[in-house]
C-alpha cells in the first residue's frame, strides 16, 4: 500500500518536472516579426545606384551569430527612395530577445553614380565590403512586428576624391518605427521644388525633396521632439523659409497643412 502511494507521488513528481519543462520550453521558441525598410535622403546627383547583397541581425557581436533576414540582391537607386518611399529589404520571425545589432552587406561592386546624365562607377572600401554594422538594440518581443528604418544618407555617402573618382562610404542611421513619428504637408506653389529639412538642435536629422509635381512631402523616422523644418527652394526664383516648434509624436504624422512660399 505504502509502495504503490510512493510510485503515484513519484509519478507525478515527474509527470509536473516534464510539464515545467515543457512550458520553458516553449515561452523560450515564442517569436515576433522583425522587418527592415530602406529610405533615403536627398542628394544633388540624378541616380545613386547602390548594390545590397544581404541585411543580417545578430544578438552579439558573436560573427558567427549573424541571422539574414533578406537577401535582395539586386541594386537600389536611393534616389528614388525619398519622400516617405520605403523600400523593404527582408522579414523574418525571430525568437524573444535583444538584438544588438544589424549589417547591411554590399558588393564589391556594381555601385554607380550618375552625375549630370554620365554614369560613374563608385569603389567601396574593403571594410564596407565584409558589412556597414549598426548599433539597434532591437526588442523582439512575442507576436509583435518590430519595423527597422534604414536611412541610407546618400549625400554625405558618395565620397569624390581628388582625381574625380567616386568612393561609397555609407552613413547609415536605424530608427525603431514604433519610437518614431513622422511630418509631412505641401509646398505652394509646387514649382519651387525645394528640399524640406528637419532640424533639431542644430543638426539636420532628416531630409527631403517636396514632390515636383503636386508639392507633397513627408519626412520619417523622427524622435519625439520639437522640430525645426526648413525650405530651401531649388528653383532661384522663390525664398527659404523656416517653420519652428514643430512637434512630432511617436506614432503619429503632424500635417503641416499648406506651406506657402514666396517669389523673391
Amino acid at each position: 500500500m505504502y509502495y504503490s502511494k510512493f510510485l503515484k507521488l513519484l509519478t507525478a513528481a515527474v509527470v509536473s518536472s516534464f510539464m515545467i519543462i515543457g512550458c520553458g520550453t516553449q515561452s523560450d521558441s515564442r517569436t515576433g516579426s522583425f522587418q527592415v525598410l530602406l529610405h533615403d535622403a536627398p542628394a544633388s546627383y540624378d541616380e545613386v545606384n547602390v548594390f545590397i547583397e544581404s541585411v543580417e541581425v545578430n544578438k552579439s557581436s558573436d560573427e558567427e551569430g549573424w541571422i539574414t533576414v533578406g537577401s535582395p540582391q539586386q541594386v537600389f537607386d536611393l534616389l528614388e527612395l525619398t519622400n516617405g518611399v520605403l523600400q523593404p529589404l527582408g522579414e523574418i520571425e525571430l525568437e524573444v530577445g535583444t538584438y544588438e545589432q544589424v549589417r547591411l552587406i554590399l558588393s564589391q561592386d556594381g555601385h554607380s553614380v550618375v552625375v549630370d546624365g554620365q554614369s560613374h562607377d563608385m569603389f567601396i572600401p574593403s571594410g564596407a565590403q565584409t558589412g556597414i554594422k549598426l548599433n539597434v538594440n532591437a526588442e523582439i518581443e512575442a507576436d509583435i512586428d518590430y519595423v527597422l528604418l534604414l536611412d541610407f544618407d546618400a549625400s554625405r555617402s558618395v565620397v569624390v576624391t581628388g582625381n574625380q573618382n567616386y568612393l561609397l562610404q555609407p552613413v547609415i542611421k536605424a530608427t525603431n518605427q514604433a519610437i518614431s513619428g513622422n511630418i509631412e504637408g505641401t509646398i505652394s506653389p509646387a514649382e519651387a521644388e525645394p528640399v524640406v529639412y528637419a532640424i533639431a538642435n542644430g543638426d539636420t536629422l532628416s531630409s527631403t525633396y517636396a514632390d515636383a509635381e503636386n508639392g507633397t512631402f513627408r519626412l520619417i523616422g523622427l524622435e519625439e521632439g520639437s522640430y525645426t523644418v526648413s525650405f530651401d527652394p531649388t528653383n532661384e526664383n522663390y525664398t527659404s523659409k523656416d517653420t519652428t516648434g514643430v512637434a512630432v509624436t511617436v506614432g503619429e504624422t503632424n500635417d503641416l497643412g499648406s506651406i506657402e512660399l514666396s517669389l523673391n
